[in-house]
């Protein structure tokens, strides 16, 4: 395959240039102003006019909730997680998680993600990880981990003991890691220290170490989960976090919000990683990260849209146009510019997940995780920087072509491994089910 005459970003460095792209078994091969040989089969897809980029990479989502879009607005974090995501995940049966999978990972595609690091609930987890290979996206995720309720909020049936859990990881990773042609990989995911006890979190990170796996929570995203964490433990998230040893370059937090002194250190010389994702900390009330202080003082932070449930979308290029202004006011106009906002939604997010060799940048050998938008419908048509067109002006229906190791997942507009008409079908079933057994749920259906 060879897509030719894109503005090609190949996220190596602020420069462009229009050119072509030729793909062989699953990595770019080639990359130049011309491509001159057409092989035997070869097809050619002519880009005139798009920008050609690395695919986008989300750090930190949560599928399962893709089913409870709109069941949860206009709450704080932890009454949102108490009063509405807890029950709702307890309640999730495997066809149920097959459809919020399947939900979610067609609004990804459609909108130019092609790598994620997704947070399973406590049951089915072996569902996220099959529907992911049927739509041949690159999925890294685990059984969400939770052992303790430190809220006093929590279902008893989201809890389990720490051999239990920890046993179902083993069993997850032997049958899912490193799968699907590599597309699959496994992860170690406790909660966050609200519902985990020093022995979860320690036995997470101890297994993830074991394995070589990303070791995925959250931390520090609202005050009352940071109070919360002091009082039962004394000290600061971060901090704790630290002390029991789990911080370190396979791990990835998201929000970390609301950091204490020292804290910000602590990520740097670990080389831990922190996700931001302005629309649900935004619409939660959590408060702002302080992330170009982040990212200026060596802390890797990349971008990811959480969960459909706190904000309602899975949108990349909604994260990157918040992203990109919601630090201007504080930092001003140049403190978080469109190429360093494309920079967390592309090679940030690859080095988070451990893939930076071979996914995050167009570059000769790597994999061919390439996405083609088309910024030249009436509402998205302009001059300028190439960045900054994606970032302030381009949206899902800007994304004309998605590959994943090569292969369309979406080609002139149409989502390929799932059908819309199915996915929607299947969630609406879904949501009936759960709005007759949770009162107070809009009566609307998935759409």
């Amino acid at each position: 395959m060879i897509i030719r005459h894109a503005t090609i970003l190949t996220m190596t460095d602020r420069e462009t240039f229009v050119g072509d792209l030729r793909v062989s078994d699953g990595r770019i091969v080639e990359i130049a102003p011309h491509v001159a040989h057409v092989g035997a089969g070869e097809e050619e897809i002519d880009a005139t006019g798009c920008f050609l980029l690395p695919g986008f990479v989300q750090p930190h989502v949560h599928l399962c909730q893709t089913l409870f879009r709109g069941a949860a607005d206009d709450l704080e974090l932890l009454d949102w997680l108490a009063g509405r995501i807890w029950p709702m995940e307890a309640w999730l049966d495997e066809s149920a998680m097959r459809a919020a999978a399947d939900l979610g990972i067609y609004e990804l595609i459609a909108g130019g993600t092609t790598a994620i690091l997704d947070m399973g609930t406590r049951r089915h987890t072996s569902v996220l990880f099959e529907r992911a290979a049927a739509a041949g996206l690159r999925y890294t995720g685990g059984k969400c981990l939770m052992d303790r309720d430190r809220s006093g909020r929590m279902p008893a049936a989201l809890l389990e003991d720490v051999d239990s859990a920890l046993g179902e990881c083993r069993e997850l990773i032997a049958s899912f890691h490193e799968t699907a042609g590599g597309l699959l990989r496994a992860s170690l995911a406790p909660r966050f220290a609200v519902s985990c006890s020093d022995e979860m979190l320690s036995g997470a990170c101890d297994l993830a170490f074991e394995h070589g796996l990303i070791f995925h929570s959250h931390a520090s995203e609202s005050r009352a989960e940071c109070e919360l964490v002091r009082a039962a433990t004394g000290r600061n998230n971060i901090d704790y976090l630290s002390e029991l040893g789990v911080l370190g370059s396979q791990t990835v937090l998201a929000h970390g919000i609301h950091l204490f002194e020292g804290e910000l250190d602590l990520l740097f010389g670990t080389g831990t990683h922190v996700v931001h994702c302005p629309s649900s900390n935004l619409k939660l009330a959590s408060g702002v990260c302080a992330v170009p202080e982040m990212l200026d003082y060596g802390v890797n932070v990349a971008l990811a849209a959480d969960g459909a449930a706190c904000n309602n979308r899975l949108s990349m290029f909604r994260e990157m146009i918040l992203a990109a202004l919601i630090h201007k006011p504080r930092v001003g106009p140049t403190g978080m510019d469109a190429w360093r906002v494309l920079e967390m939604a592309t090679v940030n997010g690859a080095r988070a997940l451990g893939l930076e060799d071979e996914i995050g940048t167009l570059e000769v050998g790597k994999c061919a995780d390439l996405v083609v938008i088309d910024p030249r419908r009436p509402e998205t048509l302009g001059l300028g920087d190439a960045a900054a067109r994606i970032v302030y002006a381009c949206d899902e229906g800007s994304v004309r072509d998605v590959f994943i190791d090569g292969r369309a997942v979406k080609r002139d507009g149409v989502v390929r491994p799932l059908g819309a008409d199915e996915v929607a079908g299947a969630a609406s079933e879904a949501w009936e089910r759960l709005r007759r057994d949770f009162t107070g749920l809009d009566g609307g259906t998935a759409t």
